[in-house]
């Protein structure tokens, strides 16, 4: 089973950028659908992007990659197999991209991994703050 650790958080100003990081252990990204999501409390938790780090080439894994569209231009899902890690580089940040930010993996075949899937593991989380 793998384990999930993200960091990167912090505050930031209206307009500015973040980069998250999500370090995985015991298994290998390039194994599971992995996914970024949200949550604000009392809220209903948000898909943010999700992506297929097994695929190599950059115009098929785009075709798995997905994102949601309240980010979509300004979020980018990217990962880094020999460091085992998954980034999410946030530009042009709102107010509403306030939240506890989470890294998320599932496993099954490519096309099951999109925004509305289940996914079975989970990292602790890492606050986000824009204002």
């Amino acid at each position: 089973h793998v384990q999930l650790v993200e960091s990167g958080g912090g505050s930031v100003q209206v307009g500015g950028s973040l980069r998250l990081s999500c370090v995985a252990s015991g298994d290998t990204i390039s194994r599971y659908c992995m996914g970024w999501f949200r949550q604000i409390p009392d809220k209903e938790r948000e898909g943010v992007a999700t992506t297929y780090t097994g695929v190599y080439t950059d115009d098929v894994r785009a075709r798995f990659t997905n994102y949601a569209d309240s980010v979509k231009g300004r979020f980018t899902v990217s990962h880094d197999n020999a460091k085992n890690t998954l980034y999410l580089q946030m530009d042009s940040l709102k107010p509403e991209d306030t939240a506890t930010y989470y890294c998320a993996a599932r496993t099954g075949h490519r096309l099951s991994c999109h925004l509305g899937a289940d996914f079975g593991y989970w990292g602790q989380g890492t606050q986000v703050t824009v204002s």
